[in-house]
């Protein structure tokens, strides 16, 4: 099999046409979901049970590692698939838990036909929603606006801005909720004991300082033998 030789001119232009996309998508949300991710955050903050997050697809996968964020930053907080949650899966629920809907179109049909019954557990819905004129954007308590002028990918239509933008929403969230909740170095810790984050947060002089006794030492007047000997000891 012959081997795919690309244009690295035009390839280029593909990336840096792609990050530009994406941080501009980045820049006009902010504006527009400063106040109301305050306002999801006071929510939250206020409720004393967990956070649900919904989602299918590529917005599914968003919601998972807003959950992760939020569960490794003090907050609670579980997903549910939305298909599943029509089959039994509503279970996971607590009355009241505030619930946060993540979709591109706001035109979901699991997500619109979850609603009332969220609405009868009195959860307070938040919406992370790209289309603000959509049915589910009017159902909603606090809509977090993730539209996107274009996607960023050369045919427009993969989620690429669309899902940087509600990734980055959800991170403003939990550092909301790190700030109201003075969360600190040694609470990440306690989430996050492993990998090398945890390792390096945990990590303190004394796991790694050794002993004068096993230190080998070479007096001026030693030479390299001295230090060959005193390494050899």
């Amino acid at each position: 099999m012959s081997q795919i030789k690309l244009d690295l001119k035009k390839m280029s232009e593909i990336v840096s046409a792609v990050l530009t996309d994406e941080a501009n998508a980045l820049l006009t949300a902010r504006s527009r979901v400063r106040k109301k991710v305050v306002e999801a955050a006071e929510i939250i903050i206020n409720h004393p049970g967990k956070v649900v997050i919904c989602g299918l697809g590529k917005s599914g996968l968003i919601g998972q590692k807003i959950v992760a964020t939020l569960c490794s930053t003090g907050t609670q907080a579980v997903f549910l698939h939305a298909a599943e949650a029509l089959h039994g899966d509503l279970g996971i629920y607590h009355p009241g838990d505030p619930t946060i809907l993540i979709s591109k179109s706001g035109c979901t049909e699991e997500l619109l036909r979850l609603i009332p019954i969220l609405k009868e557990s009195n959860s307070p819905l938040i919406g992370i929603i790209g289309n603000l004129t959509a049915p589910l954007s009017r159902k909603l308590d606090i809509v977090l606006d993730a539209t996107v002028s274009k996607e960023a990918d050369p045919l427009g239509i993969v989620p690429t801005s669309s899902t940087t933008v509600t990734m980055a929403i959800g991170d403003a969230l939990a550092s909301v909720l790190m700030t109201a909740r003075e969360f600190k170095h040694e609470d990440f810790v306690r989430y996050h004991p492993g990998g090398e984050l945890g390792k390096k947060l945990r990590l303190e002089i004394e796991d790694i300082i050794q002993p004068l006794q096993n230190v080998a030492v070479v007096t001026p007047s030693g030479g390299s033998s001295c230090f060959i000997k005193n390494q050899g000891d």
